[in-house]
């Protein structure tokens, strides 16, 4: 499935091999709008590594987290096998989850280390939930197959509110189809690089 879903016209598939931790954001492009962009920022401000599969408009096919499977990619496989330890960045929307950003994923010592730097830049209207009892079953990146929790230290996984992604003042996605970056989303890539920088592996 993953195979033909990247052969696809519209679908381009990226790896860049850097330092050992690693960004991922496997629903970029027009999916999960703007992911791809923090993550390929912060990759790109820290000597990290980045992963991401971008879809151009009007393409918005959904594969699940465990349909990305590293014997379909030799990219995916090649990423997985450099790194030490990942964030991958997702999009979701939940109306009573507004403004939470949400921090999955198998390494909760990772997690607790980015919910004090998100906290620590982001505007006080958002909240950062890394306690998983908190999180909605669906939205906790926890099964094995789950790309994030590949590499040997495993990862996390980061889900951005439509709040934080949406440029209000110019009624478009941040970074999408020549739409402006929204301050918040500078802000976010600023504390997430922080936190990557700061990361001992």
């Amino acid at each position: 499935m993953l195979r033909d879903f990247l052969a696809r016209p519209g679908v381009t598939e990226l790896c860049e091999l850097e330092g050992r931790f690693g960004l991922m954001a496997f629903h970029g492009g027009n999916l999960e709008r703007t992911t791809d962009t923090v993550a390929l920022e912060v990759a790109r401000r820290t000597g990290a590594s980045a992963y991401a599969v971008l879809q151009e408009p009007p393409h918005r096919h959904h594969l699940a987290s465990i349909a990305f499977d590293p014997a379909q990619s030799r990219a995916l496989a090649r990423f997985l096998d450099h790194v030490e330890v990942v964030i991958a960045v997702h999009g979701y929307g939940r109306p009573h989850l507004r403004h939470c950003l949400l921090l999955g994923g198998a390494n909760r010592a990772l997690a607790g280390h980015l919910a004090r730097h998100l906290r620590a830049g982001l505007p006080d209207r958002y909240r950062v939930l890394d306690d998983l009892d908190a999180i909605p079953e669906g939205l906790r990146g926890q099964h094995s197959r789950n790309p994030v929790n590949r590499p040997p230290s495993g990862g996390v996984q980061l889900e951005l509110p439509p709040s934080i992604r949406w440029n209000a003042r110019e009624q478009g996605w941040s970074d999408h189809q020549d739409v402006p970056r929204a301050p918040d989303v500078d802000r976010l890539i600023d504390a997430l690089s922080r936190a990557v920088r700061s990361w001992t592996l």
